[in-house]
């Protein structure tokens, strides 16, 4: 396989990165945790309120339909006022939908829920998105371990999580509020935190700071303007944003599910909490190790990895026996591990292959497209398992991830040369 030559050597990082990444870090810590803690029980929360399992799917479509929306509206935000500004505003808008959970759940109101898991969805979004602002100030050679950076501070948070519904759901019934409420309470807390954080530390802002240094170099006396895009640039900022939003897509369609599924074997929301735990570390702890294999093999093999990984998951969840939580968990576990491998190559993809003038609204309209996946995904899920089984649901998943092969094989087919980072 043809794949992208290897990228220049490293220059130093910029003064500002490690603070920035450290800042980055901070954040993500706190909005993992409200991040999953949702995920865990949105399913379970819907199918209590609606008396079945058709729907069950429907909070995360709808918290990934918000984060659609909240893409578009952060990756504009970010373009005026700089990464500071739209994460912050994302995080809030989060915080503020996760509270609205809690109220409507409260009340037992089925179509205000709804609208506030749209709402929360904001969070989601900022959380992926806020791996762009680790990227922004990064050398080309350090880019994969940049996001990566980003990317696994969000596991402390996103493992806590989850482990904490039993816990939550007490201090929920003390409030005379759901049990399955409680994880977001967590949530609205966790995503306000992050964004103060972001609103007050994030300083200088990456995104600014680094079109400042665009336009310091355009000016240089010895700079030869060029804003036409490298030939098969095109191309590559396709396959990026396929590889992303196919491994969105099945990850939310068999992660969703998960916990449903154990339900109905007898499976507590305690172990079932378990489960999403190590699938949530599995997408975001392994991540030094995506962006390392990005920086030293390219993308376009860490692409295939990602496929190859997510059949194994599919193939695993949906032949194991239903009563094993172990081989659940590591299920689950390379599903978040196949999803880390997309996720990190494909962001390299279109960070390298995107002119830095469009590269904020360009980041935020993949973005978006990845969470129009899990819309597709989440809603899916729900009908598939109702209609057919979780079995079917889980292999299907894996079979789709296989499309990622033809797409990288056809894309470097057709390039002789790189496209250079930016």
């Amino acid at each position: 396989m043809t794949t992208a030559p290897p990228r220049p050597a490293a220059a130093p990082p910029h003064p500002a990165q490690r603070r920035i990444l450290a800042v980055l870090v901070a954040a993500q810590i706190l909005s993992g945790a409200g991040l999953a803690a949702g995920v865990t029980v949105g399913a379970l929360l819907a199918q209590d309120m609606l008396g079945g399992t058709g729907l069950a799917g429907l909070p995360s479509a709808l918290f990934t339909a918000g984060a659609a929306a909240t893409a578009i509206a952060v990756g504009r935000l970010s373009e005026r006022a700089g990464r500071r500004a739209g994460l912050a505003a994302g995080y809030a808008v989060g915080a503020l939908g996760a509270l609205g959970v809690v109220a409507a759940a409260a009340w037992d109101q089925p179509v205000p829920l709804f609208a506030a898991l749209f709402v929360y969805g904001a969070g989601s979004a900022t959380n992926l998105q806020a791996r762009y602002a680790g990227a922004d100030l990064a050398d080309p050679a350090r880019r994969g371990r940049a996001v990566s950076t980003v990317l696994v501070a969000t596991t402390v948070g996103a493992v806590i999580g989850p482990n904490l519904v039993l816990p939550l759901g007490h201090l929920a019934d003390a409030l005379g509020i759901p049990r399955l409420a409680g994880p977001f309470l967590l949530a609205a807390v966790a995503y306000a935190a992050a964004g103060a954080v972001l609103g007050t530390l994030l300083r200088p802002d990456p995104l600014t700071t680094a079109r400042a240094l665009a336009a310091d170099r355009v000016a240089a006396p010895d700079h030869v303007a060029d804003d036409t895009e490298p030939p098969g640039a095109r191309g590559l900022l396709l396959l990026g944003t396929l590889i992303m939003v196919l491994t969105q897509l099945v990850m939310v369609a068999v992660m969703t599910m998960t916990p449903v599924h154990m339900e109905h074997h007898g499976h507590s929301a305690g172990a079932a909490g378990v489960v999403i735990a190590v699938h949530v570390g599995a997408m975001y702890l392994p991540s030094p190790l995506s962006g390392m294999l990005v920086d030293r093999f390219g993308p376009l093999r860490v692409a295939a990895l990602a496929g190859v990984t997510m059949l194994a998951a599919g193939l695993l969840a949906g032949l194991s026996p239903a009563r094993s939580v172990p081989l659940l968990a590591l299920a689950l576990a390379l599903l978040g591990l196949g999803w880390s491998f997309g996720l990190v190559a494909g962001t390299a993809l279109v960070t390298d292959t995107v002119r830095f003038a469009a590269r904020a609204r360009t980041q935020g309209m993949v973005d978006v497209a990845i969470a129009v996946a899990g819309v597709g995904g989440g809603l899916a899920s729900g009908v598939v398992m109702m209609s057919t089984s979780y079995t079917v649901l889980a292999v299907g998943g894996g079979l789709i991830s296989l499309a990622l092969l033809p797409a990288i094989a056809a894309t470097a087919r057709h390039r002789e040369n790189g496209v250079p980072a930016r």
